[in-house]
This record gives C-alpha cells, sequence and structure tokens, in this order.
C-alpha cells in the first residue's frame, strides 16, 4: 500500500497568555467535601483514609476551583473541565513543582537542614540510609510528584566500603522499612520512592546494591511484599547484562528478585535514546525520565518534571468522525492550547520564592539553586527542569480512525511484524511522532525543555471516558469500558505472546521522550523461573524499550504469611483477609486502594503469553 502523503498543520507560536478569570461554575465544593468526609477518593491509590487525608482532599478540592477560576485562562480552564486536555495535580498549580531525581551523594557528603538544625555527614551505613530517607521525606514535602535517587548504589558505596555485609544489609533493611512507613504531605501518605541501581562496579557500590535487594526479596515484618521504594536496575552491556561483566550476578539477582516481588524494574542504557548518555540516564517509578538540558550539562540528578498535562485522543478522533486530517488538524490546536497553558504554569511557578519550597531550593537539591537567596525567586533554576505534555487513549483512537485495532493474532518471527492490523500500527506511529514533533517545536520556540509523555493515568484514565460516553455515547471498543488505555499502550484484555506485545510497544520509546514504560503480564509469581524473568528483560532490550516491568499477582494472607495466588481464601489457615498487590500507573499498591477505573482495568487484564503460543 502506498504511504500517504500528509500536509501537516503548522505550528505557530502564540506568546500571549491571558490570565483573565472564567465565570465560576456552579459551586460543587460542598459536595466534594461531603463526598471526602465520607472517604478519601482513589484518585491516588497512595493515599489512605486517615483525617489528614481527608484534609488533604478537602484542601485540595477547594484550591482546584480556585485555579481554574481564578488563575487559569478562561479557554484552558474550559478544556480540562471539558475533558480535551487533563491538568495534572491541578491542586498545586501555582505551588510547587512535580519531581526530582535527588542529588544524594552531594547530601550525605555535606550535610543538610531540614529546618531545625544541621544533620552532619554520616559515618556508617545504617546512619546514611536513614538520612537517605529523611532526604526523600522532606523533599516529597515540598513537591507533588516522586522522589528518586538516581545513583544510589554510588553514592552510598563510600559509607559502605570496608563494612560487613550484615552491617550492610541491616541499613538497607531499615531503609526499606522507613520508606513504607515514614509518611508526608501531612501525614497523607508515604513518599513517591524511586531508586536507582546497577551500574557501579565498586565495593561500595555492589554491596549497596546486592543488600538492597536481598532487603526487599525478604520483604517486610510478616514477609509482606514492600510497596516502596521502586528499585529501577539500570541494565548496560559490558556492566552487567552479559556472564563476563563484573555486575552480572547483581542483574541475576534484580531478576531473582523480580520473580518475587515484581521490583526491581529494569531500565535500558544501551536503548537507541539512552545509549549517548552512557549511564546517565535516571526513571521514576512513575515512568518519569528527565535527561537532556537545552541549559546545562545533560544529567538527571538535580532535576525534574515541572508540570505535565494530557490530551484526549479518543475525544479528538471522535471530534473528527474519523477522517485523519481533521484529526490532525485538531490535535494540532489541541498540543498549542496545552503548550500555552504549560507556560502559564511555568509563568506562575517562576515567581515562587526559595522559602517556598525550604528544603528542595533552600538545600540546594534543584540544580542551579545554589546561588539563590530565600527571598529570590526560581526563575533561574526551573528553566532546568521539563514540561511535559502527555497523551492518553491511543488504542481508542485508533478504534475510532481504523475501525479496530488489533487483526488475528499471528507471529511472524523477530523483527518481522506483531500481532495488529497493520495500518491501524502505522498511522499510531504516526500520531505519537507527529506529537514528538511538535513537542520538539516548542522546545524551539521557547527555549524551553518541552518533552512528550506517555502519560501514566490513574484517577484520569476513567475521567475522559465517563465525560466522552455522555458526549458521544456507548461506542464498542472506544467508550464501552470504565477506563481508556494508557498512552501507548496495547490494551490489557489483549492476548498477544511477549515478544509481539514489546515490539509493537518498542518503537514508542524512542518517541516519547519525557517517560515511557512497557509491562509484560504473567499468570502468577515465576519463583522457580527466573530464567524466564531473563528471558523478558532481554527480549525489552531487543524491542528497543528504555523502561520495562514485569506484572503478576502478589496474594498475601494476612494471618498466616502465606504468598501466593489465593482466589478468596487462604489455602493454608482459611482465613479471609488476603492483602493483594498489583502494579498501578508504575508503582506498586494494595487493590483495596484502586479506583474504580483501574479495578476494571485490573479485571480485563489478560496474561501474555510466550512467544509462538498466540492461539493456543
Amino acid at each position: 500500500m502506498a504511504a500517504v502523503r500528509r500536509t501537516y498543520p503548522a505550528y505557530s507560536a502564540n506568546p500571549a497568555c491571558p490570565t483573565y478569570p472564567s465565570s465560576p461554575p456552579a459551586s460543587t465544593l460542598m459536595g466534594s467535601i461531603e463526598e471526602i468526609l465520607k472517604e478519601t477518593s482513589r484518585e491516588n491509590a497512595n493515599i489512605g483514609n486517615s483525617p489528614s487525608a481527608k484534609m488533604l482532599q478537602i484542601a485540595s478540592a477547594a484550591s482546584r476551583q480556585y485555579y481554574l477560576t481564578q488563575v487559569i485562562p478562561a479557554d484552558i480552564a474550559r478544556a480540562h473541565r471539558d475533558g480535551d486536555i487533563h491538568i495534572h495535580d491541578l491542586d498545586f498549580y501555582g505551588k510547587t513543582l512535580t519531581c526530582v531525581q535527588i542529588p544524594l551523594g552531594r547530601l550525605l557528603a555535606e550535610g543538610f537542614n531540614t529546618g531545625h538544625g544541621y544533620v552532619r555527614p554520616p559515618k556508617r551505613p545504617a546512619s546514611a540510609a536513614a538520612l537517605a530517607a529523611i532526604i526523600i521525606q522532606s523533599c516529597q514535602n515540598d513537591m507533588h510528584g516522586g522522589q528518586s535517587f538516581p545513583c544510589f548504589d554510588a553514592d552510598m558505596a563510600p559509607y559502605v566500603e570496608g563494612r560487613s555485609e550484615g552491617e550492610v544489609y541491616q541499613a538497607m533493611e531499615a531503609l526499606v522499612f522507613n520508606l513504607n512507613s515514614l509518611h508526608s504531605r501531612a501525614g497523607a501518605q508515604v513518599p513517591f520512592s524511586s531508586l536507582n541501581l546497577g551500574c557501579d562496579t565498586s565495593q561500595g557500590g555492589r554491596l549497596t546494591s546486592k543488600c538492597l535487594l536481598e532487603a526487599y526479596e525478604a520483604g517486610l515484618g510478616r514477609g509482606e511484599t514492600p510497596v516502596f521504594p521502586n528499585i529501577i536496575f539500570r541494565v548496560k552491556a559490558g556492566v552487567n547484562f552479559g556472564p563476563g561483566d563484573p555486575n552480572y550476578d547483581l542483574f541475576m539477582l534484580a531478576c531473582r528478585v523480580a520473580a518475587r516481588r515484581m521490583n526491581p524494574t529494569f531500565s535500558f542504557m544501551d536503548s537507541s535514546f539512552n545509549a549517548p548518555y552512557g549511564s546517565e540516564v535516571s526513571y521514576m517509578g512513575c515512568r518519569t525520565r528527565v535527561i537532556a538540558n537545552r541549559h546545562g550539562v545533560a544529567v538527571s540528578a538535580g532535576r525534574g518534571n515541572l508540570s505535565f498535562t494530557s490530551v484526549n485522543l479518543p475525544r479528538l478522533a471522535l471530534r473528527a468522525g474519523g477522517d485523519e486530517d481533521r484529526f490532525f488538524n485538531l490535535l494540532g490546536r489541541c498540543m498549542d492550547l496545552t503548550a500555552r497553558q504549560l507556560l502559564h504554569r511555568y509563568n506562575v511557578q517562576s515567581h515562587l520564592r526559595v522559602r517556598d519550597m525550604p528544603f528542595l531550593m533552600g538545600q540546594h537539591i534543584y540544580m542551579g539553586s545554589e546561588g539563590l537567596a530565600a527571598d529570590d525567586e526560581i526563575a533561574p533554576v526551573i528553566r532546568h527542569g521539563t514540561l511535559s505534555i502527555g497523551f492518553i487513549g491511543l488504542a481508542e483512537a485508533l478504534v475510532v480512525m481504523r475501525g479496530r485495532y488489533l487483526s488475528e493474532a499471528t507471529e511472524a518471527g523477530p523483527g518481522i511484524g506483531v500481532a495488529a492490523n497493520a495500518e491501524a500500527d502505522a498511522l499510531g506511529y504516526e500520531i505519537v511522532k507527529f506529537m514528538r514533533r511538535r513537542v520538539d517545536e516548542y522546545a524551539e520556540a521557547r527555549d524551553l525543555n518541552f518533552t512528550l509523555l506517555a502519560t501514566p493515568a490513574e484517577g484520569l484514565s476513567g475521567r475522559f471516558v465517563a465525560i466522552d460516553r455522555e458526549r458521544f455515547g456507548t461506542i464498542h471498543g472506544v467508550t464501552d469500558r470504565a477506563y481508556y488505555t494508557n498512552s501507548f499502550h496495547v490494551p490489557v484484555g489483549t492476548r498477544m505472546s511477549i515478544w509481539n506485545k514489546l515490539m509493537r510497544e518498542g518503537k514508542y520509546h524512542s518517541l516519547t521522550n519525557a517517560g515511557h514504560i512497557s509491562y509484560v503480564e504473567l499468570t502468577s509469581p515465576p519463583l522457580h523461573n527466573v530464567e524466564a524473568v531473563e528471558s523478558i528483560v532481554r527480549a525489552m532490550a531487543h524491542a528497543d524499550v528504555g523502561y520495562g516491568g514485569i506484572n503478576f499477582p502478589i496474594d498475601e494472607c494476612r494471618s498466616c504469611g502465606y504468598s501466593g495466588v489465593i482466589e478468596s481464601i487462604c489455602p493454608t489457615c482459611q482465613s479471609k483477609s488476603i492483602r493483594r498487590v498489583r502494579r498501578i500507573t508504575g508503582y506498586l499498591s494494595t487493590v483495596d486502594r484502586f479506583n474504580d477505573a483501574k479495578r476494571a482495568e485490573l479485571a480485563d487484564r489478560v496474561t501474555h503469553a510466550p512467544r509462538g503460543t498466540e492461539g493456543q
């Protein structure tokens, strides 16, 4: 079939960002508060139902209404309310930034101040690990997103060198316990913590990685699967990916632990888009990636995402009536509006002062903040961060425009095809490529780090589809479920081999430079088949995946500690008190904290078969 030559709508820079308020809608604030007082919402599976959590969400509800009616330009606020776009973490719109990769090594070496006195540098592994947890907690209180250490093994190495393995193990065990119990955000949740490791070959770095992985494998006090930290094992040829590599034993240990706990996940330093940066690229459990920098050195440490907003792709396809030219025209206009919104938020954030984020900026965690005083604005600093445009529902948009998303599954072999409608597959790639080209144009026009994100939708996955169902009705394969499919992912109910899924999704990783992830779903924990985990990780590397994870059900009896796939009651003690751990938007959580949309998605998930078994 001949390629279709399409003329894309041009981007036109629009520097005007008016700040006039929209007309306030009929207030639903009191109704929202009433619902929150009954039980906290499930937009975030890391938030519990405590009094502190309720207070936080009541404040969030009021804050969202304030920003939509008093701060954000009227057309942008309308686009958010109507479901064309979604401004993530709207309640924090003008209060802080999203996330950061914390330079742990410097903070430990120099000491720091959390507001009530100076904390001197540690001398032993236990002290260093305890301070690492405090640093994450303190930083989380200044931000609304995740906290990550970009090179945890290398940063901990000086405090581990020459120590006994037993002492280091106890320190790492305490760190795992602390990151599952230290609360932030006024006590509403534990921090979203991620630790990158695997590439440091020093004695101290290797011992840090080994003991942390083993402590995570052992679990919490009764052997429970830790929810945090999200451990991200960096895979790199010559360092840990081959039998002769110095850290190959750590890679195999990481596979063993992942076979029991779902963590670590794996990032790939040799993927086509990460390789130019050596082993500098760090990820977060939510999939965020920050590396290229128009205003300084390309590193992850000391940088993060400033804010992100997602585009509703199925909505645009439905508005276009399936017409491709009209779809691309609408997509270009929607992205222009989204870029203008991100610039507006960036301008608001720029006027924040160091004292508004006393730990993040006051302790010089963010790149370039060293020369700022307490009353200085942070404008010179945040240019190192990223502004990300995300997207959701590529699969559903393709159903609208191509009539179907997948054809009969076939296994054609390496590098030959995937189980998908070829035309839909080509159009999907063209859409995401268009979006990436557009954000690159914004970066050039504004000289800011605009990037494209494969959105980790949680509450959003149900919000968009509910609005669209009301407007367009129930449409098979589009609005007939409780959620839209995340970013470029294959729909979770698709029966497809591991190989085909990774080959289909892998090509999108190079386009989504703000972050991405691909998952493989298994029926049960592969405890006695570590080789299968290794083969999946190698398949991810072959598919040019930047970041990947392996999912399976983890069910744990709260009464006797039995772990396995439990249907309804514990097979050992017949208890019905079962803790069910699953992965949601990158992080682990318990199913009781999932919102309705994510529960529906969980119910639809099917496992991915080994290569060559489709249709069986």
